[in-house]
């Protein structure tokens, strides 16, 4: 039988009861979002990786501890809120739709870096 965690040690961030469940849920909730998107969309292609690569080390681990450590991004319960971050993220781009054209052309020296000075 495993260790059962008992505390996070992070304020207001309790142990996740079933880890592993929740963050395949949202995972595939991510994912189905960000099939609404256009193939060529930064946004998509980027997040789509991400997501993959963690929901494949997730079905290859059963412990907690090894899932932590493969993903190397925080505890459980952080990945959790890192997922659902995403999956809020990733429904306003829908919104947002950042892939469509400018509806305006910007001002000159709008993209330079560094700033010309005027």
């Amino acid at each position: 039988m495993g260790v059962l965690k008992k505390t996070t040690g992070l304020v207001g961030v309790a142990v996740a009861a079933n880890p592993h469940h929740t963050l395949s849920s949202l995972y595939g909730k991510i994912l189905r979002t960000l099939q609404r998107m256009p193939p060529n969309a930064a946004y998509r292609k980027y997040t789509e990786q991400i997501v993959r690569e963690r929901a494949a080390v997730l079905q290859q681990t059963k412990d907690a501890y090894e899932l932590e450590s493969k993903i190397n991004c925080g505890q459980a319960e952080e990945l959790i809120i890192q997922a659902e971050n995403e999956l809020n993220l990733a429904r306003k781009m829908l919104n947002w739709k950042p892939w469509d054209p400018l509806i305006a052309k910007p001002p000159s020296g709008q993209w330079d870096w560094p700033p010309t000075k005027a």
